[in-house]
């Protein structure tokens, strides 16, 4: 950094996004107590009821009750609005970050190149174990490797408030899945990048989101939403035909049965607003080791 910058003594300010519907109190509880353990940077915790009030935060942490479940990405949407700072993190509940200096090193990534618009850590079970799809690129096998990162993983993420705003934030609609992807390609559309840090490591339970009728619907209909509403019209149907195979080759019986009823929805509308990725963004996309396309 210039030692012109009269940032370079300062500490980042991050606002902090949890949200919350009341049902791990004591997961939510070590989450708060690593964020406020946190070193080298200013905290702005705001806690989002989803559909409650929010039970056993702490003192010195603001609050936001919503009467109702307005889905994960949309609450997000309400706590960034509520929380101060020039950057974002958005944090699950049953996270927990397992050094003190895990925000300080995020943010300093973020500052030291004004291209980024997020940084995600490694995501990893408390026994070690990443998640393929924790991992924000192709070829997710070896989860130390980092590099550019073309989509997300919501559930730990920081995000340059400035860019997050420029791009309208989360597509509070999807309600669940995809949210991420949706978000990274409008910012990589507006010229941004993204880093995988995977030195940084964030502790994640390693649930099974699979066990729900309700992720084959909303990852079906949100996996067309995100394609009408952010490919150029000629990619669409590719984009599609390549969810379609991979569907019909991990999916049986009734999840498949749903997972179509979710495609259907999807086909039928209430994407929102159409903006397709440039061309340039493609390449930049393809580039960078992930086609839209897949």
């Amino acid at each position: 950094m210039d030692v012109s910058d009269p940032r370079r003594d300062e500490r980042p300010t991050v606002g902090v996004v949890v949200l919350t519907m009341n049902d791990r109190p004591r997961e939510m509880a070590e989450a708060l107590a690593s964020l406020r353990a946190q070193r080298g940077v200013e905290l702005d915790i705001v806690v989002v009821g989803n559909g409650c009030v929010p039970e056993g935060v702490p003192d010195g942490l603001r609050t936001v009750s919503l009467p109702e479940n307005v889905g994960i990405p949309e609450g997000r949407n309400v706590g960034a609005r509520h929380a101060a700072g020039e950057y974002l993190v958005f944090f699950d509940n049953d996270a927990v970050l397992p050094t003190v200096d895990a925000l300080a090193r995020l943010a300093a990534t973020l500052r030291a190149d004004p291209e980024l618009a997020y940084v995600q850590p490694r995501i990893a079970d408390p026994d070690g174990t990443t998640l393929r799809r924790w991992v924000p690129r192709l070829r997710s096998s070896d989860p130390e490797r980092g590099g550019v990162a073309t989509v997300m993983a919501e559930g730990v993420v920081l995000v340059r408030r400035s860019a997050f705003e420029e791009v309208g934030g989360w597509p509070g609609h999807f309600f669940l899945f995809h949210e991420g992807i949706d978000l990274a390609w409008r910012l990589w559309d507006h010229g941004y990048t993204g880093r995988y840090t995977p030195e940084v490591v964030v502790h994640h339970p390693a649930t099974n989101p699979a066990r729900h009728d309700g992720f084959y619907r909303l990852t079906a209909r949100n996996r067309v939403w995100l394609a009408r509403r952010n490919l150029p019209r000629v990619l669409v149907p590719f984009n599609l035909a390549s969810w379609l195979l991979l569907t019909l080759a991990r999916t049986r019986g009734h999840a498949l049965r749903v997972s179509f009823q979710g495609f259907a929805e999807g086909w039928r509308g209430g994407y929102g607003r159409r903006a397709p990725m440039s061309w340039h963004t493609v390449r930049r996309l393809t580039r960078a080791g992930r086609p839209p396309l897949v």
